[in-house]
């Protein structure tokens, strides 16, 4: 399944792959033409002259030995021979000697007396033959040298041609490699946004870094290492292959023995190699996640001394990474050279037992020609095994991390829509609503109340009492189990989420600013907040009296997170942001709670504006800045335990009473 669907990948950039794999045949044929270029060099031209010569008037390709013109019967003109004679040339150990007459070249022959000695078959045959010098050898090669330059032109334009040729089909198979992990990043980045809030409650970011990173990395090595490898050494091989049964079919049969043992070996090495690279990614995935936890905590990890302790769990996580490592490594040791090695012994074994029953010499039935390109075959065999061999482990390596990837590319996303909605007027009515984290263990329980349009609402209550989750489902980040959550009569489950949100805007406690600049965290980027869009935003919080003293002014760059700026800044950064997006629902989730008192007078000056025409919610731990809210309901365990304005719930002396009291620091003499 995971092969398949790494191919789909493929597939998309089959243009690119194909013309690679185009480029890689032509690499692939001229390279394997080569023996055959040398074996015909070597069998018809270096050895040619042992051949019938017939005398000849014609003068090309003839030589002229004892007064008479005599050619080579391959390149004799059949118009111009003289039929009487043929003559016969045959090298014996070293030389070479001329007979007068037509003689076999099978058969084991010797020199006896200035006899030529021929023994086939049982039967003993003499021959008057002429040892020629070394000159008149030569003399009788000067006919080939055209041919051998010719061929030797072929050969190394071939090589030119393997040479370009690869450099092409790995260009253009890099190229598609990249291409397919650029859209497979992209989608996985683009899966993540759709997923939903839960998914990431408990996921460390940094496995999730790594699935985007490190995960599609080791894939990105498939599509270049080896996809590249394989494809170049299964068309190799084929190539070879049918190049040595061209030359001797039974030879042939004994190297194709090569592939049921390497295929053996492929499937116990995956049986390891899988197990094993399940935990190293696992284990890279921890490692991240850890080395992001310490970033994002390195403040609290220093100030409580815990250094130590973060490292010996670090070393405890590594030191397990490093042990399964080895076991992968020790797997690929065995897989690389040494079983390569073992099958090319195996292979000059069967070699070596197939000629050996008699002596290779030029009179053989298998040539000199023959047993060169074979030669040549084998330790041309050996390249691309070796090849696949040693890409066993990225295979494997991108087949795991193509299983994790895949694995959250499966995870149920929401669809991102582009619907538009008329702004809402801003009546928010809960109905009856219940939810929970977990199953049905409900951290709301019958929750029922109604906003109306321009109204503000403070939920108060203990740590734990339900005030952030009301918030969280009416922004649809979790769904309710039970009852409705309406805005303008509309039940907001029938609303595309994006959609939804598209009129409401959010301030949490701790805001969070991205890379860039104060203006663009405000913006967002969005076309549609224009540069004085952003500064009316900035300057209705008071923003302006902060960040005057700037040295770029709203232009100031912002690092990640905004640790730069103080949480006072952040928190009217966050804030502008809210207001520049012209919510018709606003909520502030203890917006206040970290800002210094100025800062806070700068927000409560600018709240009774932005309240105006918009229904705002607002979560808060200092009771101070409610008193103006229109309803304040009072969370415990769940639950509205009650429900008013300030006077009203000042005068009930309930749990809102003693709240405020406690605040205030007044003591608190009623039953708890």
């Amino acid at each position: 399944m995971v092969g398949k669907r790494l191919c789909q990948y493929a597939f998309a950039f089959k243009g690119l792959i194909i013309a690679a794999l185009v480029m890689l045949a032509i690499s692939v044929s001229a390279d394997v033409l080569g023996p055959f270029i040398a074996k015909k060099v070597i069998d018809d031209h270096i050895l040619g002259i042992e051949d019938h010569w017939m005398q000849t008037s014609q003068t090309d390709a003839s030589v002229a030995y004892q007064g008479v013109n005599y050619v080579r019967q391959s390149y004799l003109d059949k118009q111009q021979a003289v039929k009487s004679e043929k003559a016969t040339i045959l090298q014996v150990e070293r030389s070479f000697y001329f007979v007068h007459e037509e003689v076999p070249f099978e058969g084991n022959r010797s020199i006896k007396n200035g006899k030529l000695i021929v023994a086939f078959r049982g039967e003993t045959t003499a021959y008057d033959a002429d040892k020629l010098s070394i000159s008149e050898t030569l003399a009788f090669y000067q006919p080939e040298i055209p041919h051998m330059v010719k061929l030797m032109i072929i050969y190394f334009s071939l090589f030119i041609i393997a040479a370009v040729f690869h450099y092409g089909q790995y260009f253009y198979l890099q190229k598609a490699a990249n291409r397919i992990i650029q859209k497979m990043r992209i989608d996985v980045f683009g899966h993540i946004q759709r997923l939903p809030i839960r998914y990431f409650d408990n996921l460390p970011a940094g496995k999730v870094v790594a699935r985007i990173t490190n995960d599609t990395e080791a894939i990105r090595d498939l599509y270049v290492a080896v996809l590249s490898t394989f494809f170049t050494s299964v068309i190799s091989m084929t190539g070879i292959f049918a190049g040595m049964f061209i030359l001797d079919v039974k030879l042939a049969l004994l190297c194709l023995l090569l592939l049921p043992i390497l295929t053996t070996w492929m499937i116990i090495y995956r049986k390891y190699a899988s197990k094993y690279n399940h935990v190293i990614r696992s284990k890279v995935s921890e490692l991240n996640a850890m080395m992001n936890e310490s970033i994002q905590g390195m403040t609290i990890i220093q100030a409580f001394r815990r250094e130590e302790k973060m490292q010996k769990e670090f070393e405890a996580v590594n030191e397990t990474h490093f042990q399964y490592q080895n076991k992968l490594l020790s797997l690929n040791a065995l897989s690389s050279h040494n079983i390569v090695g073992i099958l090319k012994n195996l292979i000059f074994v069967a070699f070596i037992w197939y000629f050996g029953s008699g002596a290779i010499e030029a009179h053989s039935a298998i040539t000199i020609g023959v047993l060169y390109a074979y030669v040549q075959y084998i330790n041309r065999l050996m390249n691309p095994i070796t090849d696949i061999v040693n890409q066993f482990s990225n295979l494997e390596q991108a087949l795991v991390a193509g299983e994790r990837v895949f694995r959250l590319l499966d995870e149920k996303g929401e669809d991102v829509c582009d619907e538009k909605i008329t702004r809402y007027q801003g009546n928010v009515t809960f109905d009856h609503v219940y939810f929970g984290y977990k199953g049905d263990d409900y951290v709301l329980k019958d929750i029922h109340f109604e906003a109306k349009k321009g109204e503000t609402i403070a939920l108060v209550g203990h740590t734990g009492s339900g005030k952030s989750s009301i918030m969280n489902v009416l922004f649809r980040f979790y769904d309710s189990k039970k009852g409705e959550i309406r805005i303008d009569g509309r039940n907001i489950k029938d609303i595309p989420k994006q959609t939804l949100r598209e009129h409401m805007a959010i301030v949490l406690q701790d805001p969070y600013l991205f890379t860039g600049t104060i203006r663009s965290n405000v913006s967002l980027n969005d076309p549609r907040i224009t540069p004085e869009r952003v500064d009316e935003a900035l300057k209705a919080v008071g923003a302006d009296q902060v960040f005057k003293n700037l040295e770029n002014g709203y232009d100031e760059p912002v690092v990640e997170k905004g640790s730069t700026l103080s949480s006072g800044q952040r928190q009217l950064i966050s804030f502008a942001r809210a207001l520049a997006f012209n919510p018709a629902i606003l909520i502030l989730d203890e917006a206040t709670s970290s800002i210094d008192t100025e800062t806070e007078m700068i927000i409560q000056e600018a709240m009774e504006v932005l309240k105006k025409g918009r229904t705002t919610f607002i979560i808060a731990h200092r009771l101070s800045t409610i008193k103006n809210a229109d309803q304040i309901l009072v969370l415990d365990r769940g639950q509205i335990v009650e429900r008013g304005n300030h006077s009203e719930l000042m005068d009930k002396k309930g749990k809102y009473y003693q709240m405020y009291q406690l605040q205030q620091g007044q003591p608190n003499n009623q039953a708890g």
